[in-house]
C-alpha cells in the first residue's frame, strides 16, 4: 500500500523549485537574462543598497549587457531613459555598446545622452575603464563633439552644472568645432583661454557683470551656479520666479529660509508652477520625488499651505496613470527592515532621503485613490494591520503607510493571510525588494512559499492576476514568471502603465521584456 502522506493531493504541488537564494539568504527563481537587466536598468543607480554594493551591481550589469545581443541592450539603455527616467544605467549602456556595436551606439546615443547631466556620466563611465577603455575612441568622440555641435550656446551653458568631469574637462578631450563666435567665445570661457567678451552668449554676459556687482538684476542661470553669491531676499526673490519646476520642488525649504513666500504673489506664483499639468510632465519626474517634497514641505510650518496643497496636485498629475481596475484588487506593500533603507541606495554626499518603504507606500496609496475598494496588506514577518481612507489624498495616506514597518520579510504573509479566509479577488499587487526569507523554511525546497500560496489562492481564483513590482536592483523573485504573473520593476508611472496593460490583458506572453523588446531605435 502507497505512503498516503507522500502521496497525498497537495495545492501548488506543480510549483516550481527554487533555482537561487536571495541577498537576504531565502529561496527565490532567478530572472531570465533579459529580464534582469531590464530590474537593473530600471532600478540600479550604482550605490550601496540594504543588500548589495555598486560593484556588484556594475559587474552584473556588465555581465548580462556581455551576454545578451547588442540590439536588446541598446534597447533598454532608451527605455530606461524615456520611460523609466534613469539616469546611470542607460548611460552605462551606452558606453558598453561603443564596444560592441557601433551601428547601434550612432543609433541610440542621442536618444540617451539627451543632456548635460548625461553626456558627462557617459564621459566619466568612458574614462573610468568599466567598458574595457579608458580613452572615449574615436566614434564616441565624434558622438561627444556633435552633442556639443547641435546644441545653441546659451543652451550649452546652462546645462553646464557640474564635475568630475566638467564641461571644461570633456572640451579639451573632443575639441569640438565652435562654428559660430558666440560658441568660440564660449568654449574660451570654459577652459580658461582667451576669448572676445563681447562675443559671449548674452546669458553669461549677464551672469559675469552680476558676480562682479556692475548690476543687481538676477541671470536666468541655473540655480547651483547662484549659491555661492551672497544673495538677499530680492535676489532669490528673483531666482524663484524664474525658476524651472524640478529647481522648484527641490528648494521650497531654501525658498522659505530666504524671505520669497513673505508677498502673497510669490506664493501664487510657486503654487501655479507646481501644479501646472504640462510642466509637471515635462520634468518626468518620479512620484516618490513629490512625496519626498511635500514631506519636507510639511515639516516646515513656515511654508505656506497653498505650495503644499500644489504639491498634492502635482502628485495627482504624477500618478494618472494609475489604473482603475475592474474587480476586487489587493495592494500588498512591503514595510519589512530592509525597505528602510534609501530606495536609491547609499552614495557619499547625495543619498536620498527617500526610502524604499516610501515608494512602496506610495504606489499602495495610489491603487487605493483609483480603486477605493482595493485592500492594502501592509506586510513584514506577518501582515500588519493599518485602515486607510480611500477618500484620503495620495499623500496622507503614503506618510501613514510610511511609519509602519520593521521586522523580517515574508512576502507570503498576505497572501497566506487571504488563503485562510478563502477570499474571492482579481488581481494582486505587491511592491517589494523580493527579499523574503522568513517563510524559506516552510518552502519544503520545492519553491518559495510565496509561489505555493499563490497556486493555492489560484485554485479559487482561476482568473486571478499577480503583478510583483520590485524597487531594488537584485535580480530575482519570489513568483517565477509566467502567463498570470508580471514582474516589472522601477520607480516611473511607467509601472503603473504597464500594470494597467497587465490587468485589461493587453500585454503580450513576454510581458515587461516585450515592452522592451518593442522599444523602437
Amino acid at each position: 500500500m502507497v505512503n498516503k502522506n507522500l502521496f497525498q493531493t497537495v495545492r501548488g504541488l506543480f510549483t516550481p523549485k527554487a533555482d537561487t537564494v536571495n541577498e537576504a539568504g531565502g529561496n527565490a527563481y532567478k530572472l531570465e537574462p533579459k529580464a534582469a537587466l531590464a530590474q537593473y536598468a530600471a532600478t540600479g543607480c550604482f550605490s550601496h543598497t540594504f543588500y548589495a554594493d555598486a560593484a556588484a551591481q556594475l559587474d552584473k550589469v556588465l555581465a548580462l549587457a556581455r551576454e545578451l545581443d547588442a540590439e536588446f541592450v541598446a534597447k533598454t539603455a532608451v527605455y530606461a531613459r524615456e520611460k523609466g527616467f534613469m539616469k546611470d544605467m542607460p548611460a552605462l549602456l551606452v558606453a558598453v555598446l561603443s564596444t560592441r556595436d557601433k551601428a547601434l551606439f550612432e543609433r541610440v546615443f542621442a536618444r540617451v545622452i539627451d543632456n548635460g547631466k548625461m553626456l558627462r556620466n557617459f564621459v566619466q563611465i568612458m574614462r573610468s575603464g568599466a567598458v574595457g577603455r579608458k580613452s572615449l575612441g574615436s566614434l564616441p568622440k565624434r558622438k561627444v563633439r556633435e552633442w556639443f555641435e547641435s546644441r545653441p550656446a546659451e543652451n550649452i551653458f546652462k546645462q553646464s552644472v557640474g564635475a568630475s568631469p566638467s564641461f571644461a574637462d570633456i572640451l579639451k578631450m573632443v575639441h569640438p568645432k565652435p562654428g559660430e563666435p558666440e560658441k568660440e567665445a564660449l568654449y574660451g570661457w570654459f577652459i580658461g583661454r582667451e576669448f572676445d567678451a563681447d562675443r559671449l552668449p548674452e546669458l553669461v554676459r549677464r551672469f559675469e557683470r552680476f558676480k562682479a556687482g556692475e548690476t543687481t538684476e538676477v541671470p536666468a542661470v541655473p540655480f547651483q551656479m547662484l549659491t555661492a553669491l551672497p544673495l538677499a531676499t530680492r535676489e532669490w526673490t528673483a531666482i524663484a520666479r524664474t525658476a524651472p519646476w524640478q529647481m522648484t520642488r527641490m528648494n521650497l525649504n531654501t525658498f522659505e529660509r530666504h524671505g520669497v513666500f513673505e508677498t502673497a504673489e510669490m506664493v501664487e506664483t510657486i503654487a501655479a508652477r507646481l501644479r501646472d499639468r504640462e510642466a509637471v510632465k515635462r520634468a518626468k519626474v518620479f512620484p516618490y520625488q513629490l512625496l519626498s517634497a511635500y514631506t519636507a514641505a510639511s515639516q516646515n510650518r513656515a511654508i505656506p499651505r497653498a505650495i503644499t496643497e500644489a504639491l498634492q496636485d502635482a502628485m495627482e498629475i504624477a500618478t494618472e496613470n494609475v489604473p482603475a481596475i475592474d474587480g476586487k484588487v489587493f495592494v500588498f506593500p512591503d514595510v519589512s527592515g530592509s525597505m528602510s533603507s534609501p530606495v536609491t541606495g547609499h552614495r557619499n554626499g547625495a543619498t536620498s532621503a527617500v526610502r524604499c518603504i516610501d515608494v512602496a507606500a506610495l504606489v499602495a496609496s495610489a491603487l487605493l485613490r483609483k480603486n477605493p475598494t482595493a485592500e492594502i496588506l501592509p506586510f513584514e514577518t506577518g501582515v500588519v494591520e493599518l485602515a486607510l481612507n480611500p477618500r484620503d489624498s495620495v499623500m496622507t495616506n503614503a506618510a501613514k503607510l510610511a511609519q509602519i514597518g520593521g521586522g523580517g520579510t515574508n512576502c507570503s504573509a498576505p497572501l497566506a493571510r487571504l488563503n485562510r479566509a478563502g477570499t474571492k479577488a482579481d488581481l494582486l499587487v505587491y511592491v517589494s525588494d523580493n527579499e523574503s526569507w522568513i517563510d524559506s523554511q516552510r518552502s519544503w525546497n520545492s519553491g518559495t512559499e510565496t509561489m505555493r500560496q499563490w497556486n493555492e489562492f489560484k485554485t479559487r481564483n482561476p482568473d486571478a492576476q499577480l503583478v510583483c513590482i520590485d524597487i531594488q536592483p537584485y535580480a530575482h523573485t519570489q513568483a517565477a514568471e509566467r502567463a498570470d504573473i508580471l514582474n516589472v520593476g522601477g520607480f516611473s508611472d511607467q509601472v503603473f502603465t504597464l500594470l494597467a496593460e497587465f490587468a485589461a490583458g493587453r500585454l503580450a506572453d513576454d510581458h515587461w521584456v516585450g515592452v522592451i523588446e518593442r522599444t523602437e531605435i
